[in-house]
């Protein structure tokens, strides 16, 4: 069907198919950048299942770039420890995530309860009053041009049809996404032929917090306490039993008895369930990109599902907006999927690699992992990179908008996340590195830097439309320009490391480069600015 773009009923930049957890984050990243945005769910009601579980330190940093940050936290649980446990119940593998610092600001491993998280961003989004949710309305067809998308969607409740305008069309509506079927986008990769029960619900009186891991080939479960009270058990399905049977109340209460009393139990959600592990074959169609499970799938044993959903949302909506607004070109939009697309694989792999260790079937191949596994971390490093989380793939891209397109060398800063400490304000108070500088562009700078250095960093920041911060040592003076005391001393490390009087870095945390000072009009034509 060819939608009439002169016909449409509203007119705004971006379209948003789909108000879940990837659709509801985008609208408020989108909604804090200034961008008239539609966001249109076919549901009426939020669905109101815990379906994802946790979230890392990544996930934790976007949601603070939304301003909602801390009122997301509040009602999460940040987990501590983690345990693999073998066919005997003896733990053969450690994970101490609490102590694990990969320098983001947050420890790599919290959980969280989905509708809450969803209640907190949709409520977020009436703080924008270019952003308009739309429930029950539900995409019918779409029709695009050179200027961008008509969408014809449906109102369920009154029976109407009406059409919109958008610029750019994004689907964040999930892995059966109306949008990318309507595109003819196809989807590769593996569907795991292994279904999985799971449990969600709440226990009455006290109960341990747990996250383990049962690597037991007779039935491999997963086990963990949950934030506001929640638990949730997860088990494969072996051979010859069906979701009928697993999701029956009786089924739930033999499961459940090895790990807690069932009579305490409140099961709210059980579901059986089939893990893939999918990549679309582009995330891109014109004016039309896919975000989150409309673009991939992954295996849950590393839960980076819906957090790799999230790193598409800050990577994509400040480049949507720098375009709509004609602060950069329509070429930029090209690096969404030449970033992102590589750690989504890499990640994939890495999720199937510890399902692999999850998973062993055969009890003799499962006694010799525990026992392997025991040996090895016997040796210090392995211990280290073990129950450090070392394991976990560090947010990189290879190439993309940064300055000279790439990473030079694996001690090439361009394309690393940036790290975000503790810094002090001048009034005294203590935050975190990307509550002082904003979310546009930020420049940062040594203190102590000549005037001239000071000078030609600020106009670059300025050109930006983005904010100077210069990074003081403790006891130093302040300058030329606002600063803010790096008090942890890591910022002045990291320029050290890095041989850099200048850092630019992106609105979702990126470092487009780090250079001398001499280099700055490099980097300034490297901006395009």
């Amino acid at each position: 069907m060819v939608c009439d773009k002169q016909q449409a009923d509203m007119e705004v930049d971006v379209i948003i198919s789909g108000c879940g957890p990837v659709g509801a984050l985008t609208s408020n990243l989108l909604g804090s950048l200034g961008v008239r945005t539609l966001v249109l769910e076919q549901d009426l009601a939020p669905h109101g299942q815990p379906r994802a579980f946790s979230c890392d330190d990544e996930g934790l940093r976007i949601y603070q770039s939304t301003g909602l940050g801390a009122e997301l936290q509040k009602d999460m649980r940040q987990n501590h420890f983690a345990e693999y446990v073998g066919q005997t119940g003896k733990r053969f593998a450690e994970v101490h995530t609490s102590s694990a610092d990969f320098g983001f600001g947050y420890s790599p491993l919290w959980f969280f309860h989905q509708p809450l998280v969803e209640g907190v961003l949709r409520g977020g989004l009436e703080r924008f009053p270019h952003v308009t949710l739309q429930l029950g309305a539900s995409v019918e067809s779409l029709e695009q041009d050179g200027a961008g998308v008509t969408v014809r969607y449906r109102l369920v409740e009154k029976g109407e049809t009406r059409t919109v305008r958008g610029r750019f069309l994004l689907a964040c509506d999930g892995a059966r996404s109306p949008v990318r079927k309507a595109l003819n986008i196809k989807m590769a990769g593996r569907a795991y032929g292994e279904p999985w029960l799971a449990v969600s619900g709440q226990v009455e009186g006290d109960a341990p917090e747990l996250c383990r891991f049962v690597c037991d080939p007779k039935r491999p479960a997963f086990v963990a306490t949950g934030a506001v009270g929640q638990f949730r058990w997860e088990f494969m399905l072996m051979p010859g039993e069906t979701r009928e049977e697993m999701e029956r109340p009786e089924t739930i209460k033999k499961l459940l008895e090895p790990y807690i009393d069932p009579a305490r139990v409140h099961v709210e959600r059980a579901q059986v369930y089939t893990f893939h592990c999918l990549n679309a074959a582009r995330w891109r169609d014109g004016n039309v990109f896919l975000l989150g499970d409309a673009a991939h799938t992954m295996p849950p044993f590393m839960g980076q599902g819906l957090v790799s959903g999230m790193r598409d949302a800050s990577n994509l909506a400040w480049k949507i907006q720098r375009v709509v607004q004609g602060l950069a070109p329509a070429s930029l939009l090209d690096t969404y999927e030449e970033e992102r697309r590589p750690h989504v694989e890499a990640v994939q792999k890495l999720c199937v690699r510890v399902g692999h260790l999850f998973l062993a079937r055969n009890r003799w191949v499962a006694s010799a992992r525990d026992m392997v596994m025991r040996a090895l971390q016997r040796i210090p490093r392995v211990r280290r990179f073990i129950q450090g989380f070392e394991f976990k793939q560090p947010p990189m891209h290879e190439q993309g908008y940064y300055l000279g397109g790439k990473r030079e060398g694996a001690q090439s800063a361009e394309g690393t996340y940036f790290i975000q400490p503790k810094v002090r304000l001048p009034s005294g108070q203590e935050v975190l590195l990307d509550d002082a500088i904003g979310n546009d562009f930020a420049v940062l700078c040594r203190a102590n830097a000549p005037s001239a250095q000071l000078a030609a960093a600020r106009g670059l920041a300025e050109a930006l439309g983005g904010r100077l911060l210069a990074v003081q040592s403790s006891g130093e003076h302040g300058g030329e320009v606002p600063a803010v005391e790096d008090i942890t001393g890591k910022l002045g490390d990291w320029f050290s490391r890095h041989g850099s009087d200048v850092v630019v870095l992106r609105p979702d945390r990126f470092v487009f480069g780090a250079v001398k000072a001499e280099r700055l009009p490099e980097l300034r034509d490297a901006l395009g600015v």
